[in-house]
């Protein structure tokens, strides 16, 4: 995460750092190395685990080329021999979901692996960055919820955090060391929900989990890919970015292009060492001792192709490893470090976004399997009436928008296994808001109306925009449900406007009056929307929840706490808005003239309602 400490540091497969290797409290650390040990089976493949119901069961691993391998599931057993390459595969038939507990047993010629506790029922996939990483323990109320987490039909997976510039058959067990707490975390292991697990669990995925156990009945298994400081497009493979035609993931492919050939292990490590010379120097001249790790630097740090924010990196580490196992379903938090950019990256995010659904859906052997998409959250200062227009020059609006309008473009083409929910009314300062259950709340009310027969109860999707009409100085919005604010005595909020100039005003908004009704009262769409602001009159443009931290209190009606998306109606890049003209027609503005034209139109409209607000009082008065 950019100027912002990464949550986690990285442990590789293959090797752990001798200071990592002193840290380590456990001694049952299992890598993945191809004939090891001989017969071994996929790490996701272990007791206390929940297989997908309804789906073919796949159970695979690596022995010995040719040896004989018999899988028993419960009371079936399937035979086959392993291939010359050194791995084996079984399929058993569909199950329905079972909440009695069935054994797994692999046997070879010379060894036997059991499992047992195992359940049938559905699996999920929580993924995305820190703030789907963010655990239980950490946000409000989570020890309250970590305290009564006594679900054992519920069973959690935590994979360790891997990257690489190629696809990762399996993935490491073991205690990982986490640089932002100074501790470790278990990771790989399948377990049980209790207390002592649920702590270190993403407290998004574990409301989501709780509630779909809690009202499907069956078994609910969580695989916990999400990663700190991770981009779009590490979670998509390569070959798909390699394949895209879009101007921005070209120019994304070609700056890492040139990172990788830029790099020189020899000039790193003189880098190193004049740093540490400097170090030196220092601490002599003032008379301090040198400490005793501190080392003079021998070996250049990793290329910019280990960077796990390399293109398809963490979906070779993270998805890769589990590809081929049957799952019911994904819910997706990211965005963050999409965010420093600007414009040019926001179009890349809405290029790839979809595409990167698509791969996780074919790494999942499901065309269709349900993808949920919780947009960026809030982060910095709130926005308010005296710094609206500034607070709109930010990406992380563009980026909200390209989730929604991802969402969007699947759901019109036909895709009723999208979903998608806003977090942005969860505010917090911290860029971690610690607001995380109820996100979870919302994501899990669309899985339950949409794949587990509860669409009469519950309501999950985001009022629509049907139509946009522009009538004179005010603009007509006409959605697909009814919309109100927030009942918390505010009036309706959010909604900025703009003509030509680019110069977007928050808009004063209210319902559409269609007439009278037989006691003279306005009757109102609860449907439509007028959007009008006295500091533009010939409105072009309309634009939603624009900020990193809006001001925006606009959902759907009937007790429901479901905001409308961020959105907008113009196509205006970051750095062209508002539109500023120079007498040098070739001039581009700078960000501090971009700044100071926002603040000017802060200061213009305040002013404006100084004197409006002045003229009523004297009128008042007089």
């Amino acid at each position: 995460m950019k100027n912002i400490p990464i949550l986690f540091s990285m442990i590789f497969f293959s090797v752990i750092t001798a200071s990592h290797a002193q840290k380590m409290p456990r001694t049952d650390v299992v890598e993945f190395t191809a004939h090891q040990n001989g017969l071994h089976a996929h790490h996701l493949f272990q007791s206390n685990m929940v297989l997908q119901r309804d789906q073919p069961i796949a159970i695979w691993g690596w022995a010995s080329p040719n040896e004989a391998v018999s899988v028993t599931l419960d009371n079936t057993t399937q035979k086959t021999f392993v291939s010359k390459e050194g791995s084996w595969k079984v399929t058993f038939p569909a199950r329905p979901a079972n909440t009695k507990p069935i054994t797994i047993k692999v046997q070879g010629k010379t060894k036997t692996i059991s499992m047992n506790n195992i359940l049938i029922g559905d699996v999920w996939i929580l993924a995305g960055q820190s703030n789907m990483e963010f655990e239980l323990s950490k946000v409000e109320n989570g020890k309250l919820e970590i305290v009564s987490s006594n679900y054992p039909e519920i069973r959690i997976l935590s994979l360790p955090h891997d990257e690489g510039t190629k696809a990762k058959q399996n993935f490491a067990r073991l205690h990982q060391w986490s640089d932002w707490s100074s501790r470790h975390f278990r990771k790989g292991d399948w377990d049980v929900c209790a207390p002592e697990i649920t702590k270190e669990l993403s407290a998004i995925g574990y409301t989501f989990a709780r509630r779909i156990h809690m009202a499907s009945r069956i078994p609910i298994g969580v695989i916990d890919t999400s990663r700190g400081g991770t981009t779009v497009e590490t979670w998509t493979p390569k070959s798909v970015l390699n394949s895209m035609k879009s101007a921005p993931v070209k120019n994304l492919l070609a700056t890492w292009d040139q990172k990788v050939a830029d790099y020189d292990p020899k000039a790193d490590i003189a880098t190193q060492v004049k740093r540490y010379e400097s170090k030196v120097a220092k601490l002599k001249k003032q008379g301090k001792d040198i400490p005793s790790n501190m080392k003079k630097p021998t070996e250049a740090r990793p290329g910019p192709d280990k960077n796990h924010n390399y293109p398809g990196s963490c979906y070779n580490g993270m998805i890769a490893p589990i590809a081929g196992i049957r799952v019911k379903g994904a819910i997706f938090h990211q965005g963050f470090n999409n965010c420093f950019s600007g414009t040019e990256g926001a179009k890349m995010y809405r290029d790839v976004f979809p595409k990167m659904i698509k791969a996780w859906r074919k790494a999942f052997q499901d065309p269709e399997m349900p993808f949920g998409i919780l947009s960026l959250c809030t982060a910095g200062t709130a926005q308010t009436s005296e710094n609206y227009t500034q607070s709109m020059h930010d990406t992380g609006a563009y980026i909200r928008a390209a989730q929604y309008e991802t969402f969007v473009e699947l759901l019109n083409a036909g895709d009723d296994n999208i979903g998608f929910t806003s977090t942005y009314d969860l505010r917090r300062r911290w860029y971690h808001p610690q607001l995380k259950m109820p996100a979870g709340e919302r994501i899990a009310r669309w899985a339950l109306a949409t794949e587990y027969g509860f669409s009469k109860d519950l309501q999950w999707k985001p009022a629509t925009i049907k139509e946009m009409k522009i009538e004179g100085d005010r603009i007509i919005l006409t959605f697909d449900q009814t919309v109100s604010n927030v009942d918390n005595g505010h009036v309706m909020e959010g909604f900025a406007i703009a003509g030509d100039d680019r110069k977007f005003h928050p808009a004063t908004i209210t319902h559409l009056v269609t007439g009278k009704d037989n006691r003279k009262r306005d009757i109102k769409d609860q449907k439509s929307l007028v959007l009008r602001s006295p500091m533009v009159s010939q409105p072009k443009h309309y634009r939603y929840a624009w900020a990193r931290n809006p001001m925006a209190n606009i959902q759907n009606t009937r007790n429901s706490d479901i905001p409308l998306a961020t959105q907008r109606s113009d196509d205006w890049d970051l750095e062209e808005t508002p539109l500023i003209k120079y007498e040098d027609a070739d001039k581009v503005p700078s960000k501090r003239d971009i700044q100071n034209a926002l603040k000017a139109e802060d200061l213009r409209r305040s002013i404006q309602q100084a004197e409006a607000l002045l003229k009523e009082h004297n009128h008042t008065k007089n």
